[in-house]
């Protein structure tokens, strides 16, 4: 807690007192008085002045590096209440030597930030992490972002790409909760990446066999969420993980949002912190500085 507005010892000039105004320091300054207790009658010695101006000093050097002291009372009355106002020139609580703000730090990425990819329609934006790109000649629509370069498919001709991220709007299904959609989404999303492709090819030979490995509750830009994760075999190639992740849309009619992560297993693929780092990462367009993550205080799924 803040001390209340009175004088106190100045952090960048001890001899000095600084008026603090309860919540930082103005440019208002005049002489410190230093109490120091008088020797009782008879004049005392000239040893307990130095021992009282030593000790008054050491109590301004402190005030210099971890803040400013002030003396008070405690509320039960049985001595000194000690407390620290902040120091300006090294925490950053108030202005810095020269009369100037510090600097405030962002606490979320911008919509504009290059470093994100913004779904407009749905009102989130995703971390765009290193060796991530904005998609390039990818026939799928709602494709946010994949991983950098192509190869060859190992199974019939084509392009692949070692990772995919795409969100999408749910528009037509009987399931309402974020669990029900993941768990209802995750077979769809793995056909999709590892079975058949939009002209009926198969890339990797198609699915030989999935496990689950993961699923759970999770924020996603502060909504409750849910997210579902399977290691699907392919016939050819090292196969790959397969994630649904759903929650409701913060914007318009708060629509359930269904982003999906396809990741190549492997070497050559993405690592797979990649897909818990974006999840993480999503937020509102309306609010940036929104929280998510595993962990976070979110209400109960259905």
């Amino acid at each position: 807690m803040s001390p209340p507005p009175g004088w106190y010892p100045d952090p960048s000039a001890p001899h000095l007192q600084r008026w603090w105004d309860g919540t930082a320091w103005t440019e208002h300054r005049s002489a410190a008085a230093v109490p120091v207790r008088q020797p009782a009658e008879g004049g005392g010695s000239g040893r307990a002045k130095v021992v009282a101006l030593v000790a008054a000093g050491a109590v301004l050097v402190a005030a210099i590096v971890t803040g400013a002291v002030f003396l008070g009372r405690s509320d039960d009355g049985d001595g000194p209440d000690v407390r620290t106002v902040p120091n300006p020139v090294a925490s950053g609580a108030g202005p810095t030597s020269d009369g100037s703000s510090p600097s405030q730090s962002s606490s979320g990425p911008s919509a504009d930030d290059p470093s994100v990819v913004t779904d407009q329609l749905n009102g989130i934006t995703l971390p765009l992490l290193d060796g991530w790109v904005r998609p390039q000649y990818v026939a799928e629509d709602d494709v946010v972002m994949t991983t950098d370069g192509t190869y060859d498919c190992p199974g019939d001709s084509g392009v692949c790409r070692h990772g995919l991220v795409s969100s999408r709007t749910v528009s037509q299904s009987d399931q309402s909760s974020p669990r029900a959609l993941a768990r209802q989404d995750i077979a769809d999303a793995a056909d999709a990446a590892y079975d058949r492709d939009l002209v009926g090819r198969r890339p990797f030979g198609g699915i030989e066999s999935h496990r689950q490995v993961k699923s759970g509750q999770i924020a996603v830009a502060g909504r409750a969420g849910y997210f579902v994760r399977w290691r699907v075999t392919t016939a050819k190639g090292p196969g790959g993980y397969v994630e649904s992740l759903a929650f409701p849309s913060s914007v318009g009619t708060e629509a359930p949002v269904i982003v999906r992560f396809v990741f190549d297993a492997g070497e050559a693929g993405p690592p797979l912190a990649d897909m818990d780092r974006i999840a993480r990462g999503i937020r509102s367009i309306d609010d940036t500085a929104t929280g998510g993550g595993v962990g976070s205080s979110i209400g109960p799924t259905k």
